[in-house]
């Protein structure tokens, strides 16, 4: 297994890991509220390649057997005008997505996308990483804090 930067060559393979990742969120959402709509798996890889692009991003996947089975993406978006009237505002990047296929989970390569794209953020000065996590994912939480990550803000929601 090696890591390396994303090529136009794994697009069907990013595509699969991105709808697998979407179907997991959808089965575990106790709000009912996630999808995996039609044009997911056609749209979705596209929207987030592009998001990595304009914003000084990366992706990375893991490769064996010359398939994608794991990809992180981050990028470091740039604040608004608004955003220094409450807030210091480091450099911070931002992990949009990391999925490590089912089949081949907690073997290590999840931490090694990790540790990838924090040496990337790293070597362009970033003060901070975020990541959301879908509060149900109970699995992806505990994971991101066995890397040193913790809370800092809670979205509450509540059906009327």
């Amino acid at each position: 297994m090696e890591i390396i930067e994303y090529d136009d060559s794994y697009l069907d393979d990013i595509r699969d890991l991105l709808t697998e990742l979407e179907k997991y969120i959808v089965s575990i959402d106790k709000d009912k509220l996630d999808i995996v709509h039609p044009e997911y798996h056609e749209k979705m890889a596209l929207v987030d390649l592009n998001e990595v692009n304009k914003n000084n991003g990366k992706c990375y996947i893991a490769v064996e057997n010359d398939k994608a089975i794991g990809l992180i993406m981050g990028i470091i978006p740039q604040y608004n005008e608004y955003d220094y009237l409450d807030y210091k505002c480091p450099k911070r990047g931002v992990i949009t997505e990391l999925i490590v296929t089912s089949k081949i989970r907690s073997k290590g390569i999840g931490k090694k996308l990790m540790d990838k794209m924090e040496e990337y953020f790293k070597s362009v000065d970033c003060e901070y990483v975020l990541v959301d996590v879908f509060a149900y994912n109970e699995n992806a939480i505990s994971f991101y804090g066995k890397k040193g990550y913790h809370h800092r803000m809670y979205t509450d929601i509540k059906k009327l």
